[in-house]
Formats: C-alpha cells, sequence, structure tokens
C-alpha cells in the first residue's frame, strides 16, 4: 500500500471510529440526543473522504458532488450538536445560509463554470463559516468550564484552518487546473493532515464533555431526593455550607427554614403509603416554588424539610414560611379524599454572625418543636442573638 494511499484512508477511518465510539455513547445515554447527531456526523463523513480519492462509476463529476453532499450534511450536524450541547438555541437559518451557499457555489463551479480552484475556494470557505459560527454560539459559555474554553479555540482555529490555510496554500501553489497531481500537492496534503488532527481534538473535548456530563448527573443523583425532587440531606448540607460561606464574604444576611407535615404518619397509616408519597411530593412542589432558585431547598428527613434563604432576615424568612404555610393547609392533595386538611410546622431562625450551619438547624430546629408542641399549623422564631464577649473597663479596680 502506497503512502499517498495510506493518507486518504486515514480520515476516513478516524471519522468512521469516532462516529461509532458517539453512537455508543449515546446508546447508553438515550437522553442526549446530541450524542448521536454527533455519531451521524462523523459517520456520513467517512465516505466523503473515501470518495476524495475513489471514484464511482457514475464518473468524477457527480463523485465530487456526492463527496461534498457528504461532508455538507456531516458540517451541519457537527455544528448543530455542538450549539445544542452548550443548551444554546442553534442557528438553523445560518447553519443554512453558509452550508447552502457554499455547496451552491461548488456546484456552480462544477457544472456551470468548471473550476478546481474555486470549487475548493466555494466549500472550504462555507465550512470556515461554520466554524466561525460555532465559535461566536460558545463565546457567550467559553468561561463556564475547560471543555467549553478548548472548543471556542478549536473552533476558531478550524475557521482559520478551512480560509487562512485554504487561501496561503492557493495563493502559494495554485490555481489548480484538474485533478492531475491533485491529491499529491500542498494543499490535499496539508488538507489531510489538519482536519485528522481537529477532528480528533474536537471530539475528545465533547468526549469529556460527555463524560462531565455523566460525571455531573451522577452527582445530582447522589445529592436529590428521588421522590420530592429536592436535595437529600447530604445535598442540602454542602450546598448550604457554601451559601453561608457566600453571604459571610458578602457581609448579607441568611436564614434558615424548616418544616415538619403535621401528623404525617397517621395520615401514612391511615391512607397508605402511596397517599403519603403523594403528600410529600405535594408539598416539595410548593415549597419549591416558593424557595425560588435563589434558595437551597432539601428533604432532610421522612416528613422534614429545609430551606436556607440567602438575603433574608428573621422577618423575611418568618414572612416565607407563613405564605407557605398558608398555601398549603388551604388546598388539597391529590390521593386523599376531598376535604382530608393537611398542615405544616415551621420554625425560623437567622443567623447570628458568622454562625455555622450545624447551630443553625438546632436553633431552626428548636423553634419548630415550639411549633409542634404548641399547636401545630405554626410558625415559631429563634430569637437568639450572637454571643457578646464581656471585654472588662480598663479602669476599674482589679
Amino acid at each position: 500500500m502506497d503512502t499517498d494511499l495510506l493518507i486518504a484512508l486515514l480520515n476516513p477511518t478516524i471519522a468512521l471510529a469516532l462516529g461509532a465510539a458517539f453512537l455508543v455513547l449515546w446508546f447508553y445515554q438515550r437522553h442526549r440526543p446530541y450524542l448521536a447527531v454527533l455519531g451521524v456526523s462523523y459517520c456520513v463523513s467517512a465516505p466523503g473522504f473515501l470518495l476524495q480519492y475513489f471514484t464511482l462509476p457514475v464518473g468524477m463529476v457527480l463523485t465530487k458532488l456526492a463527496s461534498n453532499l457528504c461532508f455538507t450534511f456531516a458540517a451541519c450536524c457537527l455544528v448543530g450538536a455542538i450549539i445544542a450541547r452548550y443548551g444554546r438555541r442553534v442557528p438553523y437559518v445560518a447553519i443554512g445560509i453558509l452550508a447552502g451557499g457554499g455547496l451552491a457555489a461548488f456546484c456552480w463551479f462544477l457544472f456551470v463554470e468548471p473550476d478546481l480552484t474555486w470549487r475548493i475556494l466555494s466549500m472550504n470557505f462555507g465550512f470556515g463559516g461554520l466554524s466561525l459560527l460555532v465559535a461566536a454560539e460558545l463565546r457567550a459559555v467559553r468561561d463556564n468550564g475547560p471543555t467549553e474554553k478548548i472548543l471556542f479555540v478549536l473552533s476558531l482555529l478550524s475557521g482559520l484552518n478551512f480560509i487562512g490555510r485554504t487561501l496561503l496554500v492557493v495563493i502559494s501553489h495554485g490555481p489548480f487546473t484538474s485533478y492531475d497531481g491533485f491529491y499529491g500537492s500542498s494543499y490535499w496534503t496539508t488538507a489531510l493532515l489538519t482536519h485528522a488532527l481537529l477532528s480528533l481534538l474536537i471530539a475528545l473535548s465533547l468526549f469529556s464533555a460527555a463524560a462531565l456530563d455523566v460525571m455531573k448527573a451522577l452527582k445530582t443523583e447522589t445529592h436529590t431526593d428521588p421522590l420530592s425532587g429536592l436535595l437529600n440531606r447530604r445535598g442540602f448540607e454542602e450546598r448550604a455550607l457554601l451559601v453561608l460561606q457566600h453571604c459571610a464574604a458578602a457581609k448579607v444576611p441568611v436564614a434558615l427554614v424548616l418544616a415538619d407535615l403535621d401528623h404525617f404518619k397517621a395520615l401514612n397509616d391511615r391512607y397508605g403509603h402511596a397517599a403519603g408519597d403523594q403528600v410529600i411530593a405535594d408539598f416539595a412542589a410548593k415549597l419549591r416554588a416558593a424557595a425560588g432558585a435563589r434558595a437551597v431547598a432539601g428533604r432532610i428527613g421522612g416528613e422534614e424539610f429545609a430551606v436556607l434563604l440567602s438575603l433574608s432576615d428573621l422577618a423575611t424568612a418568618r414572612l416565607f414560611a407563613e405564605a407557605v404555610r398558608t398555601h398549603y393547609s388551604a388546598g388539597s392533595v391529590d390521593g386523599l379524599p376531598p376535604g382530608t386538611r393537611v398542615t405544616a410546622s415551621f420554625g425560623v431562625a437567622a443567623r447570628t454572625g458568622d454562625e455555622g450551619l450545624e447551630p443553625l438547624m438546632r436553633r431552626a430546629d428548636e423553634a419548630l418543636y415550639k411549633a409542634k408542641k404548641n399547636g401545630r399549623d405554626s410558625v415559631r422564631l429563634s430569637y437568639e442573638r450572637a454571643e457578646t464577649v464581656f471585654i472588662p473597663d480598663s479602669g476599674s479596680a482589679s
């Protein structure tokens, strides 16, 4: 096997391997469709590379058209998948204009005014535009993590490769008048090698991003209570400690609200565990809706919940607890007989000084105990203040 053939087979082999890897990854993560699109993108690009070197029985012209159709479809899939992976809205119109414009120009210089050099420039400029479009979309998220930053840089390099390298080679060694000697030219060699390198680097970055997604999902599962959808005790404590640190650094108030469903065991025994689970889920949904995105909410026990409210003093936290209590006690719960009233008791404590999470929770729990002891369906507060250190007057008698 000669060197030219080895080089020609390099890209389709890499593309098929990467495509298969992404499809296998998607098979185990069906909820991430961008992985399937990436797999299709790399697999479709493989015949595109093969048709650049081998000619079909339909002739050279139609073979080149088929090859570039594969490239265009693969590029559109790759661009859409990368942008979708990072939660950006896929710009289908822009993708269509860049890809369709490049392909239309290629067809013009293939069928109407045959010119190999302009065909090369047309396709490379179209792909370069798509690469820069990815960079433009990733610009907003490039500081979110290492994979975002790496893919942003690779997209810029890919755009420079398609546009800048092609122009330099064509100016230096072109124009190309025919395919005779084309596959041994500096353009073809540099195109194959740079594309293989960039494709591999982009794929590795996307694999890293997918691995981070899996790790994040596993961490979320270990920190989330499946019934309520809120943080479990471990997740709540870890997140609450971070919030307390940030609030201390910013010198802003923070308060803790503990809630406990009243007579939950009796409800569970009377109506069954399914109804009890529905009560838990219903209260958690109302608590999450009231807390919003800025609060840390968790289910820290069987029927006990906690909400850490940043930028909230004791009065604000009390209003929050009263609002949740009133709203919940006035509503009904699916799975329970009509008219069945379910209530909750609340204990509220505001942070004093640099108080840690454990003493803050202890004070809120004491206030909750008072609410349960004094009739339930109520809110009680902890009025404890930070301890002060007595410093004797230096002028006093010893």
